[in-house]
C-alpha cells in the first residue's frame, strides 16, 4: 500500500466518529449554553477570559451568526473550561468520493471512445466495456490523485 492510500484509509477512520454525529450547534451557541448550564453570568464569564463584559456579549452574538473567529472561539471556551474541537467531515468516506470520482471520469473516457467505434460499426459488447471501464479506473486510480480533480 503506498503512503496516499494509507493517509486516506487513516484520514477515513479518523473521521468516522465525526461522521455519525447528528448533533447541530444549540441555536443560542455553545458559548451562551455551556456558560448558562454551569450559571456563570456574562461580567464572570468575560473576567475569567480577561475581556469585557460587552465584548464576550458580542463573541455570544458573532457565535450565533458564524462570524465568529475559531481562534477567539477556542480562547473564551478555555474561560468555561472547555476545549473547541473542529472538523471538515465529508458526506461519505474520501475513499468513496476519490473512487466514485475516477469511475466518473474512466466512464467518460470509455464511453466516448465506445461512441466512436459505434458510428464505425465496431461497437464492443457491454462486457467488454464495463471491463474496459473498471481497468481504466485502476489506472486513475495509480496515478497521481490530482488528475481527478482537473
Amino acid at each position: 500500500m503506498n503512503p496516499r492510500d494509507l493517509r486516506l484509509i487513516q484520514l477515513d477512520q479518523a473521521l468516522t466518529s465525526w461522521r455519525e454525529l447528528t448533533e447541530s450547534p444549540p441555536a443560542s451557541g455553545w458559548l451562551r449554553d455551556i456558560r448558562m448550564a454551569l450559571g456563570i453570568s456574562t461580567r464572570q464569564a468575560a473576567q475569567r477570559a480577561g475581556i469585557s463584559q460587552s465584548s464576550w456579549v458580542d463573541a455570544e452574538q458573532r457565535e450565533i451568526a458564524g462570524t465568529i473567529s475559531l481562534g477567539q472561539l477556542r480562547r473564551l471556551g478555555a474561560a468555561l473550561d472547555c476545549r473547541l474541537l473542529h472538523a471538515l467531515v465529508p458526506d461519505r468516506p474520501l475513499r468513496h468520493k476519490v473512487e466514485a470520482r475516477a469511475e466518473q471520469l474512466a466512464q467518460t473516457e470509455v464511453n466516448a471512445v465506445a461512441h466512436s467505434m459505434a458510428l464505425e460499426q465496431q461497437r464492443a459488447d457491454d462486457e467488454y466495456t464495463r471491463l474496459q471501464i473498471t481497468q481504466r479506473k485502476q489506472e486513475l486510480l495509480r496515478g497521481r490523485r490530482s488528475r481527478l480533480w482537473d
